[in-house]
């Protein structure tokens, strides 16, 4: 459980809801829990000398090993050009052998310097490098106003069994925002791209910076709401969710207290509250 700078006095009892005040109280302590430095002893990764990623310490070891030309003190240098996609292939496969990624996942994302995609890499690398994803979420409401909510599987390498968005996953290589949100609700709620047509358009909201255990995340938020017409019933069909259940307002902020979901999902739910409040 998070600790936050909410009294356990707030914890809510039936019925009850919180302030306005109170979820701006917790999106800002949300928002520090969602601001950390990197593991001490990471590197700074550069394409061309301009960082877009924080390589950790295992990493930087088993890269000094096989290519010690990229490396100073402070920093891994990579060059871009056509060749860096297979220079980062190669350096993905070196770290998966050295132990330092959990798994291959055989997706590729792409390679953010300086708000321009440079490259495309291996799903499990971004971690151990800290390089910059793309996240879509989708918070989906029932039209008697209780949100649909998603229990993490038990083996997801990040926050395993806590509780999550409807939806939510991360943009992969060359691919559109928006088409990711609709693969992401498909794989994850069963949902086709008709039954979240009326969706609010994707914003971004922050961008996390937190240490994990293969590294560092660094990524983009983006999220939207929409709401699920009566008889639309999420079913998970990736194996990546164990529960999907429809909470009330007052559980979710309840469950937001207790720190029950990811970072993430707590700073895109309370936001989503908070707007519908003073809506």
């Amino acid at each position: 459980m998070r600790c936050l700078g909410i009294p356990p006095s707030q914890i809510l009892t039936f019925g009850e809801v919180l302030s306005t005040n109170t979820l701006e109280t917790l999106l800002d302590d949300l928002h520090d829990l969602a601001q950390q430095e990197p593991e001490i002893g990471s590197r700074a990764l550069s394409i061309d000398g301009k960082q877009c990623g924080y390589v950790s310490p295992r990493a930087f070891g088993t890269i000094s090993r096989y290519w010690p030309a990229l490396v100073s003190d402070t920093t891994v240098n990579f060059c871009s050009g056509d060749h860096l996609t297979e220079q980062l292939a190669q350096v993905a496969g070196a770290l998966l052998d050295a132990g330092c990624i959990p798994k291959w996942r055989d997706e590729l994302l792409d390679v953010w310097c300086e708000n321009n995609a440079v490259a495309a890499i291996e799903r499990g690398a971004v971690r151990s490098l800290g390089l910059l994803t793309r996240a879509v979420h989708l918070n989906a409401w029932s039209l008697d106003g209780r949100l649909w909510a998603a229990r993490r599987a038990l083996d997801k390498a990040t926050d395993p069994g806590m509780w999550d968005t409807l939806v939510g996953g991360l943009v992969g290589h060359g691919e559109p925002d928006e088409l990711a949100l609709e693969r992401e609700s498909e794989e994850e709620a069963g949902l086709l791209p008709g039954q979240i047509a009326q969706r609010q358009p994707l914003v971004s909201v922050y961008r996390m910076r937190r240490r994990v255990p293969e590294g560092y995340q660094y990524e983009e938020v983006l999220t939207c709401d929409c709401v699920l017409t009566e008889g639309v019933i999420p079913q998970n069909q990736d194996g990546e969710v164990m529960q999907i259940e429809c909470l009330s307002p007052t559980d979710v902020q309840s469950m937001l207290l207790e720190g029950l979901f990811t970072v993430e999902a707590s700073i895109v739910i309370a936001q989503s509250l908070l707007a519908r409040q003073r809506y």
